[in-house]
């Protein structure tokens, strides 16, 4: 906005005298900028976050299990891959990042049934303020307003951002889908216990774990150490479990972890997914995962593939 630099003369003597005192043109004062308001959408998962002012207004907000505290999962770090050179994050316009962060130019704005004292942001080099929710950083991805094309995305190596991508509930909870077990082969010949996911190959049937330091039907140790978690993902689900397609329903169950969540159970043992996990590319163009998590010894157990389910 342009200064105001003109006086209005005035006819009085004590006005014209006045005008023998030089002034100062001061600037009007600028409009506070209005931080972008987060809102609550009702999505085929459940209510979940999304934006609800600005140019990205409706577009569904999600983030991924590999970012905590100040370690970031998905950076800014260009990386080649089979699918080009790309960044994991950005700023919100960057056209080489697959999942663009969602930033405020102000303290962000809470809608309806959004928690304000959970709504924040954090400053990123290469990205700005990024906006936070429960210490959670968001994320873009979807290429119109109200789509959910990103949930459930797992990059464990391909690409290597290590983590799963889920939509994000107002009590500041993944939104998981169902699933549906079912099985796959792995690297090696072996048949395994798997879990249906979206990657930037497509769909992949990733192998799931067993840990030896879970109680089977009563404790998911594992999911209950945040540390453990982000390395070995619970395999979430909706209430009642996951569907299952080629093994027996008799197997399939889930189990509450903290967080109101579930997680899904064959006999009993809660599953895991390995965040490290590869996949190896073969000649007819598909891929196939390593099961390269088996027998890991960690967190106080062993993590082991399910054969021959």
């Amino acid at each position: 906005m342009s200064n105001r630099r003109w006086l209005a003369l005035l006819a009085a003597p004590a006005a014209i005298a006045a005008l023998m005192t030089p002034l100062t043109a001061s600037a009007a004062p600028a409009t506070p900028a209005r931080g972008i308001e987060i809102i609550v959408a009702d999505t085929a998962f459940g209510p979940a976050l999304a934006v609800g002012s600005g140019p990205w207004k409706n577009y569904t907000l999600y983030y991924i299990t590999s970012d905590h505290g100040s370690s970031y999962g998905c950076t800014t770090v260009l990386t080649h891959t089979a699918f080009g050179t790309m960044s994991c994050a950005g700023p919100t316009t960057d056209k080489k990042a697959e999942w663009p962060a969602i930033t405020t130019p102000a303290r962000p704005v809470a809608g309806p049934g959004v928690n304000q004292a959970w709504l924040g942001s954090v400053y990123r080099k290469g990205i700005g303020y990024q906006i936070t929710y429960a210490g959670h950083p968001l994320y873009l991805f979807d290429y119109s307003p109200g789509a959910v094309t990103g949930e459930a995305w797992f990059e464990p190596g391909t690409p290597p951002w290590h983590g799963m991508w889920w939509l994000l509930s107002p009590s500041g909870d993944p939104v998981p889908w169902a699933g549906t077990l079912t099985t796959t082969r792995i690297v090696g010949g072996k048949t395994v216990l798997a879990e249906l996911f979206q990657t930037l190959d497509g769909f992949v049937n990733f192998p799931v774990y067993e840990f030896t330091g879970d109680i089977p039907y009563y404790k998911a140790s594992c999911s209950a150490s945040a540390n453990c978690a982000r390395a070995w993902l619970p395999v979430l689900t909706q209430a009642g479990g996951p569907g299952w397609a080629d093994v027996p329903g008799r197997g399939v169950g889930a189990l509450g972890i903290p967080g109101r969540l579930e997680q899904a159970t064959w006999f009993g043992h809660p599953l895991y997914l390995f965040g490290n996990e590869q996949l190896k590319s073969l000649s007819n163009g598909k891929v196939i995962p390593e099961g390269n998590g088996n027998d890991i010894r960690a967190f106080g157990g062993t993590f082991t593939l399910i054969t021959n389910p």
